[in-house]
């Protein structure tokens, strides 16, 4: 099941707004957030359209936290945080996602809860392929 307004389901320009695809993990999506003040922070979506945790099957639930777990290992593997938060909201966009964010000591909001979108840090084409290909390669 896809929404034709979502850019989970549709990828594309709907995506790159906020987001760079990375690759399709067993039941997931991995992509990294082109807002990197929170370097390394990528984002896990499920491969439907759905809105909650309960709507997928105690099986698929598994295989989901299981991608995240995969994604928290390669983030702690190539960034080395001290501290890896995760955020499940979707108020707004309600497609099943997990926002994967490394925090670090002595770094702006530690001790806080993340900023969604804060607008502070972009990089440059080659910046994002290089920290893509670290994340596939500690995959």
């Amino acid at each position: 099941m896809k929404d034709t307004q979502c850019g989970y389901c549709m990828r594309g320009e709907l995506l790159d707004k906020f987001g760079i695809y990375i690759c399709d993990l067993e039941v997931s999506s991995l992509i990294l957030f082109r807002e990197q003040s929170k370097k390394g922070r990528c984002i896990v979506a499920y491969k439907d359209h759905v809105s909650e945790i309960v709507d997928i099957s105690e099986e698929e639930r598994n295989k989901f936290f299981a991608d995240v777990t995969r994604v928290a290992k390669a983030i702690h593997k190539v960034f080395a945080p001290d501290k890896l938060n995760y955020g499940m909201y979707g108020d707004t966009g309600c497609h099943l996602h997990v926002h994967l964010c490394p925090k670090y000591k002595g770094g702006d909001e530690w001790g806080g809860t993340f900023t969604m979108n804060p607008q502070k840090t972009y990089l440059s084409d080659d910046e994002y392929r290089e920290m893509i290909e670290k994340i596939k390669e500690a995959l």
